[in-house]
């Protein structure tokens, strides 16, 4: 692996830091080629779980571009499929070279490619069989190579040469009718916030967003502020669910973005679903006085 070149992840779900400094002794159980999400998450305090180290996270085969290999095994990447104003080719951050393969010369999706559709699965070495990577969450790609064997499909995980196998059940033809991003979504309540997290084990307010669109093939940026610059505004009381409401303080810019469940009328209130920050979860709800204060604006996700 060197700069210039491209890259794919070969664990089910990579965090993406801001810097190798950033990584703290209970974050050990992130790195390294186990990458054990789930434990992770479960070993740390509401705390713990917001720390301003982790910049995002990047899901199984997902396609990074090389800047800088140190010899320590931490890489400097730019994340391609999610963009930011902090670096136009993606979203920038550091990553162990453990959890990275060497990409093939040019991506390819085409009507062999799946998409998990469940919150999380497992790929294994055979239709049933020992399991050789848990965890791999709702959004990754997965190519077919081959026929159904007893409710079981052959697929490759990014550039793996490995043959490996997952439960059809478990997922869907990557080109085929999509729920609307609002059911995807709805399948994460309750999962725990984390402040970077894009997955099924823990999830901050626009990794909810990025990630029920990504499941659906829309490509949107990963922070609030960039959605709001990427998504068309509507009139505040002509949303609908689906759509996105954004929050900022006087002068400040976007903090928080949540998807339209019920919109103001008939008497009702406007509610969202989102990964709220104070309670720790992603929860739908109506919003409180204190929210309503801050929002500034609805818009709707094209595609």
């Amino acid at each position: 692996m060197r700069a210039g070149s491209d890259a794919t992840v070969r664990v089910a779900v990579a965090t993406l830091w801001s810097t190798p400094d950033a990584v703290r002794p209970i974050d050990r159980r992130a790195l390294g080629r186990t990458a054990d999400i789930p434990s992770w998450v479960a070993s740390m305090s509401a705390e713990q779980q917001v720390g301003d180290g982790v910049l995002s996270q990047l899901l199984l085969g997902e396609r990074v571009r090389v800047d800088e290999v140190r010899p320590d095994g931490w890489v400097r990447v730019v994340a391609l499929q999610q963009p930011g104003v902090r670096d136009r080719r993606g979203y920038p951050g550091w990553i162990p070279s453990s959890q990275l393969v060497p990409a093939p010369d040019a991506p390819a999706v085409d009507d062999t490619t799946l998409v998990v559709d469940a919150t999380s699965t497992d790929l294994r070495a055979t239709p049933g069989g020992r399991v050789v990577l848990a965890n791999v969450v709702l959004g990754t790609r997965l190519a077919q190579a081959g026929d159904a064997v007893d409710g079981w499909l052959p697929v490759r995980a990014g550039s793996a040469a490995d043959l490996v196998w997952v439960s059809a059940a478990d997922v869907v033809a990557a080109g085929g009718r999509a729920p609307a991003a609002l059911d995807v979504a709805s399948r994460l309540r309750g999962v725990p916030y984390v402040w970077g997290g894009l997955s099924a084990y823990g999830i901050d307010c626009s990794g909810l967003v990025h990630l029920s669109w990504r499941r659906l093939g829309v490509t949107v940026p990963r922070d609030a502020a960039d959605q709001a610059e990427a998504t068309s505004s509507l009139p505040l009381g002509s949303e609908r669910p689906g759509d996105l409401y954004f929050f900022a303080r006087p002068g400040r810019r976007i903090h928080h973005v949540g998807i339209v469940t019920g919109a103001a009328g008939g008497g009702g209130p406007r509610r969202m679903l989102h990964a709220c920050y104070t309670q720790r979860r992603v929860v739908e709800e109506p919003l409180s006085e204190a929210r309503s204060s801050t929002l500034v604006a609805a818009h709707r996700v094209a595609g």
